[in-house]
């Protein structure tokens, strides 16, 4: 078993799309319109275009994820967590870019992690692995 699509939810599929591809950096795979304004949109990361991709998910406003995004957020608590070689580069690189954090650099005895707000209600975490782990 492999990881093929995994989501963050969006309330605005133009705005998630600007933001994961242009800041991000991440490619879009698929963009298929479903009809009455529905899209499937996904995005990979340029390192791995055949690898997991991520759904756009436009379900920010769904009661549920409304209230699991707002306790996580409140919380301060990622919903999802990408690797990047370099966090503190990384960080550096998307301040310049507007890009807001909840958490800036941090390590302590473990990973390094940093946490950014995607403009979408959600709250995402960038982590460094030592080597090895």
């Amino acid at each position: 078993m492999r990881i093929y699509i995994t989501s963050v939810p969006i309330a605005d599929y133009n705005k998630a799309l600007t933001f994961y591809t242009e800041i991000l950096g991440f490619q879009k795979k698929r963009d298929i319109e479903l009809g009455g304004g529905a899209r499937f949109i996904t995005v990979v990361s340029p390192e791995d275009p055949d690898g997991p991709e991520i759904l756009l998910e436009p379900n920010a406003y769904y009661p549920a994820m409304k209230a699991l995004r707002e306790a996580l957020t409140e919380d301060g608590i990622p919903i999802t967590s990408f690797a990047v070689d370099d966090v503190q580069a990384e960080y550096e690189r998307l301040r310049k870019l507007g890009v807001t954090f909840t958490q800036e650099p941090f390590s302590q005895s473990g990973p390094t992690t940093a946490v950014f707000d995607d403009t979408n209600g959600n709250l995402i975490q960038i982590v460094e692995l030592k080597k090895g782990a």
